[in-house]
């Protein structure tokens, strides 16, 4: 083989190398592109939210129906002010219950939605008011600790 033959295969999977990281950090960092399309915003409030970030995806039966748009704190309620932007073609009735679950060996949070069976659908704007905060592995270990610590030794 040639030294320019042997250059060029080497470019090549260099090439290849540097568009498959691409991929995987755009694929990690949420910001490849889902669906597209019309959305409307929602909101819900949560007193824990972990490690949720924006563009979290929002996910209803394990299908990614919108992301997280913006995280706000609110000084009046001390709550997480969490607004959705839902793909239009997704409804969802007024008691669906909102939480935040842990996917994933990374440890990626999303919301969650469990749908309920009320008529009334949700408009762009509407609050979700039936949520459940992030499960904090820290807060959980540390009370696991303090209930065993505080244990009275059997005789």
């Amino acid at each position: 083989m040639s030294r320019t033959t042997l250059d060029l295969w080497v470019g090549f999977f260099v090439a290849l190398g540097l568009a498959a990281l691409l991929f995987l950090a755009l694929k990690v960092g949420n910001l490849t592109h889902s669906g597209g399309g019309e959305s409307y915003a929602l909101q819900a409030r949560f007193g824990n939210i972990g490690g949720l970030k924006v563009r979290a995806p929002v996910k209803s039966a394990g299908v990614v129906v919108g992301r997280v748009a913006d995280i706000r704190f609110d000084p009046e309620s001390y709550q997480a002010l969490v607004t959705l932007d839902v793909e239009a073609r997704y409804q969802f009735p007024r008691d669906t219950f909102a939480t935040i679950n842990t996917s994933g060996l990374l440890g990626e949070q999303y919301i969650g939605f469990e749908v309920g069976g009320d008529e009334a659908l949700l408009k762009a704007g509407d609050t979700i008011k039936k949520t459940q905060d992030a499960m904090v592995l820290e807060k959980l270990i540390s009370q696991f600790m303090y209930n065993k610590a505080s244990e009275e030794p059997s005789k």
